[in-house]
């Protein structure tokens, strides 16, 4: 093992963070995505040295080649283990703890790195945040909901749909909640809420919502709620019968298709005055949600 003072510090808050360690650089990397980073390697035969992460990261085998997967080596905290890295597997490596690994066979992996402070921030009123400790978890493993985020998140990536960055936000506190029910050493307490939100504050949410349709993010509806965004997300739903995800795509659909009808718009100043990215993210959501696209709409009617 190197001595402490040697271990190399890797840190996705930097651009090309992973050069100074991997063979070649990122296929694919996120930008701009608070408390969270995303990065899709295609790499040859390596053993990585030691080092540690300033944030959480998961690493999620992808594909070997040639297949089945040679299994490697990861040591986490001290401790060696040889992995099975079958498709779909993930390792977790905490912040702050030594890890190094070593493939054997050329492969292609993502990782998905999450500060520390998301997953404070999102348990406030479920775990003590001092108590807040990730297990460290070798790439032996598979788990379906990380599955899921890995594979939404390299689809949007590749898509540039992003879309106000709002479905990011909703999955970036939906994995965070994971970890700290699956993976956090001190189990959250769950507390219950019979009624739902209250209908003064559900009120409050709807109005600033349809206020800043343009940029709504998750961490500031919880805020405004008082409450953390786990709980927020379970009372919405509960209140409205929507995910906020999925009220706020509908209350944007419902703008849209206002100014469609009683402005002089352009179809494109519309998409972004509601919060979608360009025409074809509007046109895509608008068509699943109305049933029609928006020129259609228009074309219907009446001159």
């Amino acid at each position: 093992m190197s001595a402490q003072g040697q271990v190399k510090i890797l840190d996705f808050r930097q651009e090309k963070a992973t050069d100074f360690l991997l063979p070649k650089p990122a296929v694919l990397s996120s930008s701009g995505w608070d408390s969270m980073h995303f990065e899709l390697h295609q790499q040859p035969k390596f053993d990585i040295a030691e080092h540690q992460h300033t944030m959480h990261v998961i690493a999620y085998g992808l594909a070997c080649s040639p297949l089945p997967c040679s299994p490697g080596e990861r040591w986490l905290d001290g401790k060696l283990t040889r992995e099975t890295r079958s498709q779909g597997d993930i390792a977790i490596i905490p912040a702050g703890i030594s890890h190094r690994c070593n493939w054997n066979t050329s492969a292609q992996f993502a990782v998905l790195a999450i500060e520390p402070a998301l997953l404070q921030q999102v348990g406030q009123d479920l775990v003590d945040p001092d108590r807040i400790e990730l297990i460290p978890r070798f790439m032996n493993e598979q788990d379906a909901l990380i599955q899921g985020v890995f594979s939404t998140l390299q689809e949007e990536l590749e898509s540039s749909q992003i879309g106000g960055y709002l479905l990011i936000d909703s999955l970036k506190t939906t994995l965070a909640i994971h970890l700290l029910r699956k993976y956090c050493a001190t189990q959250p307490k769950l507390s219950s809420y019979a009624d739902g939100l209250p209908k003064s504050k559900l009120r409050q949410l709807t109005e600033y919502i349809d206020d800043h349709l343009q940029d709504v993010k998750l961490i500031d509806l919880a805020a405004i709620a008082q409450m953390s965004p786990y709980h927020f997300l379970r009372l919405f739903k509960q209140s409205i019968g929507l995910t906020p995800h999925q009220y706020i795509l509908q209350r944007r659909i419902e703008k849209a298709k206002h100014l469609l009808q009683y402005s002089e718009l352009s179809i494109a100043d519309i998409a972004t005055h509601v919060g979608f990215c360009d025409q074809s993210h509007l046109t895509r959501y608008f068509k699943r949600i109305v049933g029609v696209t928006p020129r259609q709409l228009l074309q219907a009617q009446p001159q």
